[in-house]
């Protein structure tokens, strides 16, 4: 049977310059469905909880992949993001795949000023210019390079805009901006680089769809905003 590799990252572009987390005070949960070869398979969800400076955002996603009715592979995770203004302070994540476990544990060291990983896929030190690979954040397209939200690891990354299209979903037409992100280091194995379709809502400063090619075609598209 063939190992299905699945990459769980979030990209974006350096088109906003407004402040990072505060254009999110007026979310409280995103909702995302994840379609492989275009039969929905499972979600990605963003809860966002304020006290004061801090913002806490809970990320919650589950997807199952079958072939004549039998489960091949599945994915459950889970993974607290945690920001003092615009600061992240700390992030950790547990992600189950099939029966691998997987996991991170970052934590922002003010002394040093760099973030602290343990994680399933690397343990030592990383620049703050990093940034979490989840779908959410529109910051990613700022980064050079981007932490695994699921193993801690650190791959640099090219966004390249690639025109403005318009695109239908849930009957709603959105008028986006196509970029791709990809690897800056060509010479990682395939199924370990970054390579994805964006399409990026500017106006409202939000991916609307990510899409990308591995063992099948996969979607990851907005449905909901609360």
């Amino acid at each position: 049977m063939k190992k299905i590799t699945v990459i769980l990252i979030i990209v974006f572009f350096p088109v906003i310059s407004m402040a990072h987390m505060g254009h999110y005070n007026k979310y409280n949960k995103i909702e995302m469905e994840i379609f492989r070869n275009g039969e929905l398979i499972g979600y990605n969800y963003y809860f966002f909880q304020r006290n004061g400076d801090e913002t806490k955002v809970v990320n919650q996603l589950k997807f199952t992949v079958k072939i004549l009715g039998a489960t091949i592979f599945q994915v459950e995770a889970f993974g607290e993001e945690r920001y003092i203004k615009d600061q992240l302070i700390s992030y950790k994540s547990r992600t189950l795949q099939n029966d691998k476990k997987k996991f991170v544990d970052l934590k922002f060291n003010k002394n040093s000023n760099k973030f602290e990983i343990k994680g399933s896929s690397y343990n030592g030190e990383a620049s703050t210019r990093n940034i979490i690979g989840n779908w959410w954040s529109h910051k990613i397209l700022q980064a050079s390079a981007q932490i695994s939200p699921i193993s801690g690891s650190i791959k640099e990354q090219i966004v390249t805009f690639k025109g403005k299209e318009k695109i239908n979903l849930y009957g709603k037409v959105y008028d986006v901006d196509y970029f791709t992100l990809k690897s800056k280091d060509m010479t990682l194995p395939k199924d370990k680089r970054l390579d994805f379709n964006i399409w990026y809502d500017r106006e409202n400063a939000r991916i609307i769809k990510v899409s990308y090619s591995r063992m099948g075609n996969w979607e990851y598209k907005l449905k909901n905003i609360e």
